[in-house]
């Protein structure tokens, strides 16, 4: 099965590339939108790569690259209600949403800002410039991955 490319936003005051490099790997839970959980839980498979990106930040940028290590599998903070992720409507037996393991692989020396993620051209189509694209991961092309790692150089 080909490599596939993903996009994770995180808000860097939540949990941010800094953490995600100290803390080498890490399960990406809370996604509670039903679109996101589908890729999540249907596409994402191990060795595929993630751009890691800074949402609500200034500036907001791509930080740095993640890999998938532990494929689709019940987000286990649905079923605690002490955890912010709580559903009471997701069910152990049942569960309505799921998270991957990811590990770090880098941070970019230099962080790509979405405005120069807007201004290249090659990126004009890219989903994360796309107008409504509220999603907090979703599939990038590999062409559009390349040119955001090339950027950061």
């Amino acid at each position: 099965m080909a490599k596939k490319y993903w996009l994770f936003k995180s808000e860097p005051n939540a949990y941010s590339i800094y953490d995600m490099e100290k803390d080498k790997t890490t399960f990406w839970d809370g996604v509670r939108n039903y679109q996101a959980r589908n890729f999540i839980r249907d596409d994402m498979k191990k060795g595929d790569q993630v751009l890691f990106y800074h949402s609500n930040a200034k500036p907001n940028a791509v930080a740095g690259i993640c890999e998938i290590i532990k494929e689709g599998y019940p987000d286990f903070t649905a079923f605690d209600p002490d955890n912010k992720h709580f559903d009471p409507k997701s069910k152990t037996d049942e569960p309505a949403w799921f998270m991957v393991d990811i590990k770090f692989i880098k941070k970019f020396k230099n962080a790509v800002t979405l405005e120069e993620i807007k201004n290249n051209t090659k990126l004009k189509n890219t989903r994360l410039v796309q107008r409504g694209n509220r999603l907090s991961v979703f599939p990038i092309k590999k062409a559009e991955f390349d040119e955001i790692v090339k950027m950061s150089k």
